[in-house]
């Protein structure tokens, strides 16, 4: 039962978020609202970072000098994206450790694409252009997030990401205006992400557990059939640019709605794969513990400098 002071609290705390300020770090906040953000913000912390492995496995094998540059870059940025996000939910009083030991027990779920192997390079286009296409129309979105840290690391994720999806356009519009073998590949890549990528946005929102909370608080701003749909609406006529053919043969422009009608998704296969009995869900997961476990060394010899610097700052005063 709630006191009297958190009912007060719980007041103004509602009063803010219907007036579209942020909840910031130090505010008073629900257990709920607090659970449901680390929930949120550590699944996309581990989801771009294990969004590092399907494109680190192509770094060695890139057909030239400049995408290997690229690709470097990007798997790089990912990098960056889940250290901004695993300090954002930090702020939440949860620490890095314990998010890492949930994603490697499999209490913490990532976006289920990364459970998908990337076979060729034109996937290395396709999660660029499909992937991250995906992830930016629902990352705009969360720069309007109601909680103040998240928000703010949106902000340059969003700036990043709008890269990436541009350089994997570009790397399939190559290979789609290439040589016959080359085309192929392209519409293969298409064909595979194709559906993994609308799994991105999760289920519909009757089915999600999480979405009505999500979206009384502001922490998501638009439901998740809605994002799907704005992808599905943007990235139609970027295929018709490409040449390819449509992954999904029910793709139909629709006069009266003013959108693209599509095909139903696999939701069995998004379920077996999110509880991770997809195709790379155990290969995934061993390579983080292992990298994991061979970086401790380097986080012994960081802990090991700072005590030695607060034992030189406790003497100097």
């Amino acid at each position: 039962m709630q006191s009297v002071n958190d009912a007060e609290k719980q007041i103004e705390f509602d009063r803010r978020i219907a007036d579209e300020q942020k909840i910031e770090p130090t505010d008073w906040m629900p257990d709920d609202y607090r659970k449901n953000l680390i929930r949120q913000m550590s699944q996309h912390a581990h989801s771009e970072v294990i969004g590092m492995q399907p494109e680190g496995n192509w770094i060695t094998r890139a057909p030239s000098l400049r995408r290997k540059a690229i690709l470097l870059a990007k798997v790089q940025d990912e990098g960056g994206h889940g250290l901004y996000l695993y300090s954002a939910t930090e702020t939440l009083g949860i620490s890095r450790s314990e998010m890492i030991e949930a994603l490697q027990t499999r209490k913490a779920k990532y976006a289920s694409i990364f459970n998908y192997p990337s076979l060729t390079w034109a996937d290395i286009g396709a999660i660029g252009w499909l992937v991250d296409g995906a992830a930016i129309v629902n990352q705009i979105a969360l720069q309007r997030t109601s909680y103040g840290p998240y928000s703010r690391a949106m902000i340059r994720i969003c700036k990043e990401e709008s890269f990436h999806q541009r350089q994997g356009y570009e790397l399939i519009y190559e290979m789609a205006k290439g040589n016959p073998e080359q085309k192929a590949m392209a519409q293969d890549a298409l064909n595979r992400f194709w559906w993994p990528s609308l799994m991105m946005f999760g289920p519909h929102d009757s089915d999600s557990a999480h979405s009505g909370k999500s979206m009384q608080w502001k922490i998501k701003r638009e439901s998740n059939d809605t994002l799907r749909q704005r992808f599905i609406d943007q990235t139609v006529p970027q295929i018709e640019v490409l040449g390819l053919d449509m992954p999904d043969p029910e793709i139909k422009w629709n006069e009266e709605k003013g959108q693209y009608d599509s095909g139903e998704i696999n939701w069995e296969e998004f379920y077996q794969v999110i509880n991770g009995n997809g195709p790379c869900n155990h290969q995934r997961i061993k390579h983080h513990v292992k990298a994991h476990k061979d970086g401790e060394w380097v986080r012994e010899a960081v802990r090991v400098y700072r005590e030695k610097q607060n034992d030189k700052n406790v003497t100097a005063a």
